[in-house]
């Protein structure tokens, strides 16, 4: 039992290291001044610690800006997905109707598709609503791409909620939309901030359809902007190893207050069939 208990705790502790170090390396590189980042041999602390390139990211750049774009986008589109995906995954989960199945496949489907299939049709429909290189565009797009999953993830968890909770509510004179809200919805706060993380990360964290849409410097987001620290010649791995670590803030700060409702949820089976 000694032995396989130290053999567990070692793998953990690999595994952990493994995980780590990534997000440590970043964090030693950007204390490092720009001359310290290729000295051979590697060093792992910053002999001499600077905060030099967190004050030419927020001096040079607009940072303040992009990270205001991220965090709205971000939000936006998130709490949009989550008040669209709670209703359509409550009717699937609560009614029986012609077509059902069809639309649970279509929303499997849909997961299945590449996005730069997408991409033709969404430019032109973008450019169409005068939405290129505008937040709401943004907002749009995200919302589109993330309401199937999250719509299924929801259905996951209304079926594990007994429908008699919604029947009482409603003998004693709720309407079925104050059932959801007053009852349901509170027995399924794990799984709504589970979804909600879950849709925020997403849109936090989306390069691929945020560099093509969006051009105009105030209109960036966070993994735009760091993509311009890549030239033709050059990579500012300093000021994207600081613009990484404060980008990871408001990811942590999220999981610090929904981290228990978070576990819980993705613990409950959220995409239980």
């Amino acid at each position: 039992m000694r032995a396989a208990a130290f053999a567990r705790f070692a793998v953990l502790g690999v595994w952990l290291v493994v995980t780590i170090f990534p997000l440590y390396w970043i964090v030693v590189t950007s204390l490092k001044p720009q001359g310290d980042i290729f000295t051979l041999p590697l060093t792992y602390l910053p002999g001499s610690p600077t905060l030099a390139n967190y004050e030419r990211l927020f001096g040079f750049a607009s940072f303040g800006t992009y990270i205001a774009n991220s965090l709205l986008v971000s939000l936006a589109a998130a709490a949009i997905v989550l008040l669209i995906g709670l209703l359509a995954g409550y009717v699937l989960a609560r009614f029986t109707f012609r077509g059902r199945g069809q639309v649970m496949l279509a929303f499997l489907v849909t997961q299945m598709i590449p996005l730069f299939i997408a991409l033709g049709p969404l430019y032109l429909l973008l450019n169409s609503l005068d939405l290129l290189n505008r937040l709401p565009g943004l907002v749009l797009v995200y919302v589109a791409m993330l309401i199937p999953f999250c719509t299924i993830m929801l259905r996951g968890f209304f079926e594990r909620i007994p429908v008699a909770i919604e029947e009482a509510a409603m003998i004693d004179g709720c309407g079925r939309l104050q059932a959801l809200f007053r009852v349901v919805v509170p027995v399924m706060l794990p799984g709504i901030a589970a979804t909600f993380v879950f849709a925020f990360i997403q849109c936090w964290n989306e390069l691929f359809l945020a560099i093509m849409f969006i051009d105009d410097e105030e209109a960036k987001t966070i993994p735009v902007a760091m993509n311009s620290f890549i030239t033709q010649y050059d990579i500012d791995w300093g000021s994207m190893s600081a613009a990484t670590v404060v980008s990871l803030v408001p990811s942590m700060i999220l999981f610090a207050f929904a981290q228990r409702y978070i576990v819980e949820g993705l613990s409950g089976g959220a995409v239980k069939g």
